[in-house]
């Protein structure tokens, strides 16, 4: 009983930079990318820093942990002010699950120029470079699954038809049952773990061209 807890305590403690990392840079993208094309209402709420404390949900951050679903303090914009509405939704939908691959390509990065320059890595050290290169991965693959209210069904939402659109927003009513439902069954895991492999394979062969 003790070890197990322990364990589970252990986890906690190595994924927990992993996981704030990944929502924080997820969220400030989305508040960056739509202050710099002209909406001003993530930076007027405060949105637009790197400060953690912005935009982690406490209770998400728990969720998380121990269900493996939950959620950072969305983003809010007003696609009002943006110059060309539906692109530049598509632009701020999209800046999230970026910004998390461009942090796991550069925490790669870093992990091998360690290894490189022989420096020593605990197992510990390890465990916690893992997890953030592992949770920003699966954070941007999770978040453009097309179902509201996540960034892939806000894409999606822009790029069909009015009345599949329409169709597809309903659906967010549904969002928590759908997303329950992928989560205690094999369907995330179907999802994840092959993009995960074909992400991870595609930084290894461009730092295999780098270094």
């Amino acid at each position: 009983m003790f070890d197990d807890f322990g364990g589970f305590l252990m986890q906690i403690v190595a994924g927990l930079p992993g996981l704030i990392i990944a929502m924080t840079v997820h969220e400030f993208s989305h508040a960056a990318t739509a202050v710099a094309l002209g909406d001003p209402t993530p930076k007027m709420q405060g949105r637009l820093t790197l400060n953690p404390a912005a935009h982690i949900d406490p209770i998400g951050l728990l969720m998380l942990f121990l269900v493996r679903f939950g959620w950072a303090k969305p983003v809010m914009i007003n696609p009002y002010n943006f110059k060309h509405p539906r692109r530049d939704d598509i632009l701020v939908s999209l800046a999230g699950p970026a910004a998390n691959l461009v942090t796991a390509f550069i925490t790669l990065i870093v992990m091998v120029l360690l290894v490189k320059f022989g420096v020593h890595i605990t197992p510990g050290m390890g465990t916690v470079f893992s997890l953030i290169l592992i949770y920003n991965i699966n954070f941007a693959i999770f978040n453009m699954i097309p179902v509201p209210p996540l960034d892939g069904s806000k894409v999606l939402i822009q790029l069909l038809p009015y009345e599949l659109a329409r169709k597809l927003q309903e659906l967010e009513r549904y969002s928590f049952l759908i997303l329950i439902v992928f989560l205690m069954t094999p369907i995330l895991g179907s999802i994840l773990v092959p993009m995960q492999r074909l992400i991870l394979g595609m930084f290894e062969s461009i730092i295999s061209v780098i270094f």
